[in-house]
């Protein structure tokens, strides 16, 4: 099965039904294996067992972000090539980002108390973090507004491609400006700084975060795929009965 053969939704349902219990199973194998890791990994030296929040904090930061990347290449596809699933993935993609963008916030709240002595600084990164999960509830309020399918389709590809400049702003925030959030420690110039006791059960929560969203989102996507042909036949049923 070809990534075009992909296009026809019908196939793709049938790809779902037998991917998912697949990727349910090893997402629950590698999350409970990250779990068992970071509860067993040291304390900090300086930050004692508040380190350990960054196995949950650091995945759900970059999730929120490659969601969002996720959905600016559907919205090319809604825009540009037209692809017939490209609004159903970006569509289904964003309650999930919503959800990573929210547990960031959070869980890095939580953090920073300990650390900064506050749970909350307007700080660059955490700002621009703040605006992104905005971003996603916009974009989920644009689709409930619009009636028209196609029209909201569009209407949310274009906020979602003018949404993706916040991206590097994130990213790069901890470099451009001075900010109370560390700069980047695992993806940098030189390897990271991270000793392996702390660097291997975040890639692995890394992992396992990144096979939960691949899950939810294709079984949302199932989901939408399954809602708009009801919606159809409702339809049908209705300009039928008028008739």
């Amino acid at each position: 099965m070809t990534l075009i053969d992909l296009a026809n939704p019908t196939k793709f349902l049938s790809l779902t039904a037998r991917v998912l219990p697949w990727l349910a199973g090893a997402t629950a194998i590698l999350l409970l294996v990250g779990f068992y890791q970071a509860a067993m990994a040291p304390d900090d030296y300086q930050q004692g067992a508040t380190v350990k929040i960054m196995f949950i904090h650091v995945p759900n930061a970059w999730l929120a972000m490659f969601v969002w990347g996720v959905m600016s290449i559907a919205a090319l596809g809604t825009l540009v090539w037209r692809h017939p699933l490209a609004d159903v993935a970006a569509k289904a993609a964003a309650p999930i980002g919503a959800a990573f963008t929210f547990l960031a916030l959070v869980t890095g709240s939580l953090w920073g108390r300990p650390m900064w002595g506050t749970y909350w600084e307007w700080d660059a990164r955490l700002t621009s973090v703040l605006i992104l999960f905005l971003m996603y509830l916009g974009l989920m309020a644009l689709w409930r507004a619009v009636d028209d399918p196609a029209r909201a389709a569009r209407a949310a590809a274009v906020l979602t491609l003018v949404g993706a400049l916040n991206l590097p702003i994130i990213k790069f925030s901890v470099d451009w400006w001075n900010t109370l959030h560390q700069p980047a420690a695992v993806i940098r110039m030189g390897g990271s700084t991270l000793d392996k006791a702390f660097l291997i059960p975040l890639l692995v929560m890394a992992v396992g975060f990144s096979l939960l969203f691949v899950t939810l989102h294709l079984a949302a996507m199932r989901n939408e795929i399954l809602r708009r042909r009801v919606r159809s036949l409702q339809m049908l049923q209705a300009s039928q009965q008028a008739a």
